[in-house]
């Protein structure tokens, strides 16, 4: 990844010591500890952001002042999510949903106006803010007719990362909503998304029969 600002901008010697501590064996777990001793600050975090590379700005994530993420600067940090790979600025804008943007109202209601974003990491953010809702148990809002409707007309032609989504949120639509749990096994038949996709031991196929049927299995049985 290019450090595409680190030329321009002069950094501190605080955001300096902390890019020192970063290598290749860098885990999430070391940057939770690292933020936790930081706690927040705003300024710091752009500084690292503007490192450029993957490690430091899931860091810089981590002690972002939730209440200055208005949607420009949720613009520009999209703008330059998109240098990285694909796997990795999904990995970006789901951390920043689950550590910042579900954490405050207004942010809140931000992704709940994505879903026509123009920008598909945006709208995946939407997506998978539904799905979140469902699978952490908080109550559903009233819209799982529309946000049905929505899949079965766009799933079919959404970019990848979206797709993958909103096929999530059916997916939990499916498990927890028994009126609704055939229509959702039928998007993914429909569509074959994910059908035959081989996954870790332990970890539940993301094609819709499949998932539906053992993730209601694992409740029934617990």
């Amino acid at each position: 990844m290019n450090k595409n600002n680190s030329t321009e901008t002069k950094l501190s010697s605080k955001a300096e010591s902390i890019l020192s501590q970063f290598n290749s064996k860098t885990k999430l777990g070391d940057l939770r500890k690292i933020a936790k001793e930081i706690k927040k600050d705003h300024e710091l975090a752009l500084e690292l952001w503007s490192n450029g590379e993957f490690s430091p700005r899931l860091l810089a994530i981590l002690i972002m002042d939730k209440k200055l993420l208005s949607q420009d600067v949720l613009n520009k940090l999209d703008k330059d999510m998109q240098t990285h790979t694909f796997d990795e600025r999904n990995n970006l804008m789901d951390w920043l949903m689950a550590n910042q943007l579900t954490k405050d109202k207004k942010n809140i209601a931000l992704m709940e106006s994505w879903e026509n974003s123009s920008s598909a990491l945006q709208r995946r953010a939407f997506w998978y803010f539904q799905a979140r809702l469902r699978w952490t148990g908080q109550t559903s809002p009233d819209n799982t007719a529309e946000l049905l409707s929505a899949i079965e007309a766009n799933i079919a032609q959404e970019e990848p990362e979206v797709q993958w989504a909103m096929n999530f949120t059916a997916g939990w639509i499916g498990v927890y909503n028994e009126n609704y749990r055939e229509r959702c096994m039928k998007i993914g038949e429909k569509t074959g998304l994910y059908k035959g996709e081989m996954v870790s031991k332990g970890c539940t196929p993301n094609y819709l029969p499949e998932f539906i049927t053992i993730e209601v299995n694992k409740r029934i049985n617990k």
